[in-house]
């Protein structure tokens, strides 16, 4: 019998919110301060980790959680959840994305070159090829931690995490529904999910704060990447302004307008495609991706961005549209890092071990392909993100950088729900491979 989920000391999701605002005003405002203990602890921890580790704390203190059980008069058991997870990645997400790509210079992002998209299959080649050998090197000192027979096998289970690392939460949903895997079981890979990708996360935000010595031992041309920079940074100079009240409004009704069209359209879509397409309907279909209302709703959401990028309505960037964006984005952060229970990370050592080893792979091939290639550490850091954080984290680890370069993070996003279904697939039958040797 599974152990019930305790309730939380705190379940309103109205006061929950109010301890993630105060995790984030807290962070952003120690990390504005520019003598003491917090500028020297900024220097080591990026602002935007702590901004997850937070959260993730009082998870861990029990202090609130993101579902939880109780068991009624009856016995019955009664499954609750914190709705805040899903507005933030409903609501503000594509709000953000809007927002953070109306003034996006397309020009200026192709002349970016090759390299990004390079970058970015080899994230994508790194998790398919990870996750066999990951399952081959656990084998050798605990063939059990990668076992399991019929629906209980392991591999079936890591399917899911391909799906979430090369694409997003509609691909990890899709390789559920093709595999099978033990419902009462899936919660570790989750569990691994989380631990690998934000653990790999956190390398690569410790990163940005040494940028200049890590392009400098990858010898990187990073000339594009800085003339991105400056032409938005001249726009933004040329065009920013005092905010009014009606700026404000207009960006309300920019966003939120996008947002409604993203999930009716969204919604339609999904509805008719997997209605008039058994390729779609199938989950164990390539195409069975483009059957997500959330893939359509963030698709939606960057093409109405992009379009309204060549009106004058990109002239809101001056009044700090995609600053609103990234607030937004940032509390979509808080309630991911809510979902991270710390004292999980020793429950299953074993599976923990296939994570992280997997996770390694995709990063070591990442490291070797940009030194051969001479990439810039943007484009490894937001090629990795757009495979395993998607659309949620790809765009804030690009900000880190330069908020100038938030919507390659998005544009990269998009692209991982287009080939996560497929590379996840191929990643899976690798995997029951493996482990059958």
């Amino acid at each position: 019998m599974n152990e019930i989920k305790a309730a939380p000391f705190i379940t309103d999701d109205t006061v929950i919110f109010g301890l993630l605002a105060l995790c984030l005003g807290f962070v952003f405002y120690t990390s504005s301060l520019e003598k003491g203990f917090w500028q020297k602890f900024y220097t080591v921890v990026p602002g935007v980790l702590m901004c997850y580790v937070l959260p993730g704390m009082l998870t861990t203190l029990g202090v609130i959680a993101p579902e939880w059980e109780t068991i009624d008069a009856s016995g019955a058991l009664i499954e609750h959840e914190s709705e805040l997870y899903y507005v933030a990645s409903r609501y503000l997400l594509p709000a953000a994305l809007v927002l953070m790509t109306l003034s996006i210079d397309l020009k200026a992002i192709v002349n970016l070159g090759s390299k990004a998209l390079i970058m970015f299959l080899t994230g994508t080649v790194g998790i398919i090829i990870g996750g066999p050998l990951a399952i081959l090197i656990v084998s050798i000192f605990s063939p059990e931690t990668v076992g399991g027979n019929d629906f209980d096998a392991i591999w079936r289970g890591l399917s899911t995490i391909a799906g979430s690392w090369i694409g997003g939460g509609a691909n990890q949903a899709a390789m559920y529904e093709i595999f099978q895997y033990n419902p009462d079981k899936f919660s570790q890979m989750v569990l691994v999910d989380v631990i690998g990708a934000n653990i790999w996360m956190a390398i690569l935000l410790l990163g940005v704060g040494k940028v200049k010595k890590i392009d400098s031992w990858l010898k990187a041309d990073t000339s594009a990447i800085e003339s991105l920079k400056v032409r938005v940074t001249r726009f933004s100079e040329k065009i920013t302004r005092v905010p009014s009240l009606k700026d404000y409004m207009i960006m309300l009704f920019l966003a939120f307008t996008a947002v409604g069209i993203a999930h009716l359209f969204g919604e339609q879509a999904s509805t008719y495609l997997v209605e008039s397409f058994e390729v779609v309907a199938n989950p164990k279909s390539f195409l069975s991706f483009v059957g997500s209302s959330f893939f359509w709703m963030v698709v939606i959401a960057t093409l109405i961005g992009i379009s309204i990028s060549f009106t004058r309505a990109k002239n809101y960037e001056g009044a700090g549209a995609s600053k609103i964006g990234g607030m937004f984005i940032y509390i979509l952060v808080a309630t991911i890092g809510m979902k991270m229970d710390l004292t999980q990370v020793l429950k299953n050592p074993g599976l923990i071990a296939v994570g992280l080893i997997w996770i390694s792979i995709h990063a070591v091939l990442l490291i070797v392909v940009a030194k051969l290639i001479k990439a810039p550490y943007f484009f490894l850091a937001v090629g990795s993100q757009a495979n395993v954080g998607g659309a949620a984290s790809a765009p804030v680890v690009a900000a880190e950088f330069h908020p100038s370069l938030a919507s390659v993070g998005v544009l990269l996003a998009v692209l991982g729900y287009v080939v996560g279904t497929g590379g996840a697939l191929l990643c899976a039958y690798l995997m029951e491979i493996a482990s059958s040797v």
